[in-house]
């Protein structure tokens, strides 16, 4: 688990430039901030600087009250108010290490490592910070390579919506070409089942086809008796000489 160190200044109320109100309401906001009454430290840190809007020592603590209530916008603004305004290394380093801080539990990770490293640059030796800058650039990788892959994704969702038509034509035309195949089986089912058969006549028709079959070979066998009975008699008349 990562631990994000602050570092907290305490100020003792006999430092020059100080007035004795102002120097006790930052003694008593850091009492407070070791009980983890943030808050009420905050509130006294802010009535310190009514009386000396100009005091660093407690806007840095301000600063850290702010964090330490997960007020990460606004401690960042505070510690990088402040951040020209220092000139010793050893107080900027400890501003710039605030600042990335805050920055990184905004998921701010671009400007949180730039804070780091300008914390290493006031002092090389800080563990802590090095610690901070490295774990910041594992979330901004990390943030990097969702979003890369979210784009792949949408490129490839869109490749596929560009597909898609032709796909879709493509099934179509193969629908097409089963139901041609379809129709054209069934139409020659249909021809084959149209091909002309033997005529069904009924019993009747049958009957009367037979009489009339009958009659014409009744007649025929009359008119051919006749033509018999006539060459008969003919050839009787005949003299035989």
């Amino acid at each position: 688990m990562r631990q994000i160190t602050i570092i907290i200044l305490l100020i003792c109320s006999t430092l020059a430039g100080f007035s004795q109100n102002e120097a006790k309401l930052i003694r008593k906001g850091n009492s407070q901030f070791k009980k983890g009454d943030f808050k009420e430290a905050e509130i006294n840190y802010r009535k310190s600087l009514e009386l000396n809007n100009n005091s660093i020592k407690g806007e840095f603590n301000l600063g850290d009250a702010l964090y330490s209530q997960k007020n990460y916008d606004e401690s960042a603004q505070v510690f990088d108010r402040i951040r020209e305004k220092i000139t010793d290394n050893g107080q900027k380093s400890g501003v710039y290490h605030n600042l990335g801080n805050s920055l990184l539990e905004s998921n701010k990770y671009k400007e949180s490592i730039e804070a780091y490293k300008h914390a290493l640059r006031s002092n090389p030796n800080d563990m802590d910070t090095k610690y901070n800058l490295e774990y910041a650039k594992q979330k901004l990788k990390e943030e990097e390579d969702k979003k890369q892959d979210q784009q792949d994704n949408k490129d490839q969702d869109k490749n596929q919506d560009k597909d898609q038509p032709k796909e879709d034509q493509k099934q179509d035309q193969d629908q097409k070409d089963d139901q041609d195949q379809q129709d054209q089986k069934q139409d020659q089912k249909d021809e084959n089942n149209q091909q002309p058969q033997s005529k069904q006549i009924s019993k009747k028709d049958a009957e009367r086809m037979l009489e009339a079959l009958k009659d014409q070979e009744k007649k025929t066998l009359e008119k051919l008796k006749k033509t018999q009975a006539k060459n008969s008699k003919a050839k009787k008349i005949e003299k035989d000489w």
